[in-house]
């Protein structure tokens, strides 16, 4: 740890409901999602991400067009994907659309690229999930030898091969994508990481963030293995602020239960007890509370695996935008002053 942190927000782009209680509709959700990312930038956030997902209960299935209409409206925040499903897409569009966010954003794209938990995307675009791990392999190989600029020779067995192939827009001034590898707890992922030579987001979704620890040393031996410098280490967690702990866990509780028990039917997960979530809450890695109770914990999180950012998923299922706006609010102008301030201070 350097003595200095990054403070980001990540959002799904949960479809959430009204003060009645009505689920919004999708494009009112959009519209809301830029208004979130426009108060982040006005409150001093380091960076917003936005998940891609091809489903009914998030908005967002073109991260790149709605970061797009973000950077129109913000001036210095930071601007990725959370994650960017390059499995099922292509890496030279991918890389495109980025090269063209970081243009119109002045140099604040970055993106996140994994190999996505939810797989409705595979059916979608005609990939087989027998293909799974071979995909990613080879698009990420492809999508790096792309981050260089120069012209690419590649052949793989997923999409034809190219031959000195320049790719249109380059990234300006000679500068090179930020692209991050999003890993979910895998070691084959974190050496993956590892050897293309790129920084780790950690997504940490359950249980004591601690447990990740081994992870981040493995990340750290195989790059020294593999002749590469330090790269960053990012975490991604779900959390909430509110002004005190228990207004926090009220106003929280019922929506993360819904999004939880609906996810939970598709994957075979027990319903949540408030148990469950109070244990979390405690001691896991759901930051949620006060201003205070989160930048604690977020600092302890920093300091246990040398993270050098913290990206806090902020939506939660139905959620409504104007208690998401006052989170937002309360994480930059309270939770990342105080978290900057106890990492400063070791």
């Amino acid at each position: 740890m350097t003595g200095t942190i990054e403070l980001g927000l990540d959002t799904f782009g949960d479809v959430t409901r009204s003060a009645g209680g009505e689920l919004l509709s999708h494009a009112e959700v959009v519209r809301n999602v830029v208004a979130e990312a426009t108060l982040a930038d006005a409150v001093g956030l380091d960076f917003f991400g936005v998940g891609e997902h091809h489903r009914e209960d998030f908005a967002v299935s073109a991260p790149e067009v709605v970061l797009a209409a973000i950077a129109a409206r913000t001036t210095r925040i930071r601007l990725g994907s959370a994650v960017t499903v390059l499995s099922s897409d292509d890496p030279i569009r991918v890389f495109q659309r980025f090269a063209t966010l970081d243009a119109v954003s002045n140099g604040r794209a970055e993106v996140i690229l994994g190999r996505g938990s939810f797989t409705e995307s595979f059916p979608l675009f005609g990939f087989e999930l027998r293909d799974y791990e071979t995909l990613f392999e080879e698009k990420l190989d492809l999508f790096t030898a792309l981050r260089t600029g120069e012209a690419v020779t590649w052949e793989g067995r997923t999409r034809p091969p190219l031959h000195e192939q320049r790719v249109f827009p380059p990234i300006e001034d000679g500068r090179r994508l930020t692209t991050w590898i999003g890993v979910g707890g895998s070691p084959e992922s974190v050496v993956r990481a590892a050897r293309h030579d790129l920084p780790m987001m950690l997504a940490i979704i359950g249980g004591s963030p601690a447990r990740f620890r081994p992870y981040v040393d493995l990340y750290r031996r195989a790059a020294a293995e593999f002749g590469h410098g330090v790269q960053p280490i990012g975490v991604h967690s779900p959390g909430y602020v509110a002004d005190t702990d228990e207004a926090a866990r009220a106003e929280f509780f019922d929506d993360y239960r819904q999004m939880h028990a609906r996810i939970g039917r598709e994957r075979g997960w027990p319903p949540l007890q408030r148990s469950d979530f109070e244990r979390e809450a405690d001691h896991g890695s759901l930051y949620i509370g006060s201003p205070e109770t989160v930048a604690t914990k977020i600092a302890a999180t920093v300091k246990t695996l040398g993270a050098a950012r913290f990206d806090l998923k902020y939506s939660a299922g139905p959620l409504p935008h104007e208690r998401l706006m006052r989170c937002i609010e309360l994480y930059g102008t309270k939770v990342a002053p105080l978290v900057r301030e106890m990492v400063a201070a070791g």
